[in-house]
Order: C-alpha cells, then structure tokens, then sequence
C-alpha cells in the first residue's frame, strides 16, 4: 500500500490523502499512483506486518486468533502510532531516496497533537517538507471548484470516518463543520440492523456489499432485491435471507439524516450574500458517500439548492493535494494555510 509506493516515489513531490477507508497518493506530473484500502494485517505475537491494502482488507474477519487485520486511521487521522510506524519503518531501509515535499490532506477540526502524528509520520517517511491542508479545502480544489473567487463554493465530502463540509470563499474557509459519521458509520447500522431485526450476525465486508449493491436513502424507480448471508445469533447456523433496498433505506435513516442536518445547519450559518451564490451555484458533493443512491436527491430535496456530485467523487481530497503542490511551486500556497 503505502510504503510499496513510497519507496520508489520519493523523488517526487506528493500528496496524499491517508483517508479512514482508502489511501490515495498523488505524484507530481504522474497522478494519482495509489488507491489501496488503509487497513493493515499484523501477527498478533510479533508485531509483524503480514499485509497492507486490498490483501489485508480481505483478512477482515478471516484470520487466525495469531493474525489482526486493523486500521490504523480513524476518522481521518492516526489512531494507532506503532501500527503507522510499521507502515512506514521499510522506507528507512531504502538507501538512495531524495527527500520529497509532501502534502497530506487532514480533517478540518484535528487537534494540535493529531497534527504532529501525522507529520510525525510523514517525516518518518522521508519527507524533507511536510505541509497539511485541511480536507474539505483539497476536495473543493480537487472538484475543480473556483474558490479563490468571490463567490460561494460550497463541498460536502462523505468519507469512511469523517463528514466534511464547508463553504470557501476567496481561498479560504468561511464556514465549516464536521461530523464524526460518514461510510463507516453507514455501514455499521446495515450490521446492527441485521442484529436487531434478523437475529442475523454479518461481516463488515458483508454489510458494505450490501451498501454498495443495494443501498440508498432515497426512493428508487425499481426496488433492488439481494440475498444476504450470515450466522444465526439464535442457532448459531449459518443462514442465507433476502433484503430489499426498502429496507436498508429505513436503517440507514439516522446516520443520513445526521449528516443532512450538518449541511442545514452549515448553510444557516453562512453569510446572506454567499447564501445567495448558492442558491444558483448550489453545492457540490464528494467522497465515497457521495455515491450512495439518492444522497444528491436527498440533499436537493431538504435544502432546496441544486446539489452536484464531483466527476471524482473519490480522488478529490488526492487530486487537491496536488493542486496545492501546484500552489507550493508557485509560492501561492500561504493563503491555503
């Protein structure tokens, strides 16, 4: 995942967006050259890491009682160090590596001490320079979003820990909120909805197939229909059911319905005469939330504003970084700061 890449990367500038469910890593004049899942297997005894990525998402509720597959992100930053550190520790064995410049896109409400981890991190890496960028800023400038205009440009980024939502004028945040529930919440209330309801005990890889192959949280013209597979809580037997997009609707309810009302109360607190920019312009969603059935819907429906969903929903924060190397290049970036 990450250090495969950064071993041979470090040369170049890069961005990266070290995201709660995916890693994504921009190279300057390459793009974007990673897209792997942030979880990380590691022998329980040893301290070992046995694998990073796609290869260590499938251990997810797989492995032995020797073998952890965890994810060392939450919610947008470094939850456990050491594990981080793991990741990171090949790249000190790699002899003839330039120092790069490296930007990393973070959440808009990080402590001080969440910033040092993740430059920490980033130094520990190689990097000679480490600048962060708060993530709803890099995904408007990776929607291609004109904001260092006198206009409203307004982002609503739903990523796996975090919800980030913003409104950027001339280069710089007017508003902006942020909610600890987005994709992983989502996908924990398709789990515990096939608890309550079913007796019926399903995997987190389970629960997010369900989210991605029939999940929505509005109205569909034809209702999806999916076959669901798990273990009886009651019998303890595996046992196969069929569930409607109708009804994983109704589960999702509260988390969504969180995360609408952050837009709403986001857009009550900007200013009269960028509220009316939105009214025409309307907002912009992101992130893999974003792709969830009826959410651009949804969001019109409740604010009355047109709602557009970003041609890359899930490499904006990625795309922005590099743009801000851009910036960096130019000597522009201190207005981003």
């Amino acid at each position: 995942m990450l250090i495969d890449y950064l071993g041979g990367l470090l040369s170049n500038d890069m961005g990266m967006d070290l995201g709660t469910a995916n890693c994504l890593i921009y190279v300057k004049d390459k793009g974007i050259v990673l897209r792997e899942p942030s979880v990380v297997a590691l022998d329980r005894d040893s301290g070992e890491v046995k694998a990073v990525g796609s290869k260590a998402k499938q251990m997810l509720g797989r492995t032995p009682a020797n073998i952890v597959a965890v994810r060392p992100m939450k919610n947008g930053v470094i939850a456990d160090f050491e594990v981080t550190q793991e990741m990171i520790r090949s790249v000190h064995t790699r002899k003839s590596l330039l120092r790069p410049r490296i930007v990393i896109g973070i959440p808009s409400d990080i402590t001080g001490v969440e910033r040092r981890a993740v430059e920490d991190a980033a130094k520990q890496a190689g990097a000679r320079e480490v600048y962060l960028i708060e993530e709803p800023m890099a995904s408007a400038m990776g929607a291609d979003l004109p904001i260092t205009e006198p206009h409203a440009s307004m982002i609503v980024d739903i990523g796996g820990g975090t919800t980030e939502i913003a409104v950027i004028s001339l280069g710089g945040m007017v508003v902006a909120k942020s909610i600890d529930i987005a994709g992983d919440e989502i996908t924990d209330c398709i789990v515990q909805y096939f608890k309550k309801k079913y007796n019926l005990i399903i995997g987190e890889t389970t629960a997010e197939d369900v989210k991605i192959n029939i999940g929505s949280v509005y109205p569909l013209e034809e209702e999806k229909t999916m076959e669901v597979k798990g273990r009886d809580q009651t019998q303890g037997l595996p046992r196969t059911m069929s569930v409607t997009s109708e009804e994983i609707r109704q589960a999702l309810l509260e988390p969504v319905r969180a995360i609408v009302e952050l837009v709403k109360s986001t857009l009550e607190e900007t200013p009269p005469e960028l509220a009316a920019d939105l009214v025409g312009r309307g907002l912009v969603v992101a992130g893999g939330g974003s792709l969830l059935r009826g959410i651009t819907e949804l969001i019109r429906k409740e604010t009355d504003i047109p709602v557009h969903r970003a041609a890359d929903p899930l490499s904006c924060v990625a795309l922005g970084t590099g743009k801000y190397l851009e910036f960096l290049a130019e000597g522009k970036f201190k207005k981003f700061l």
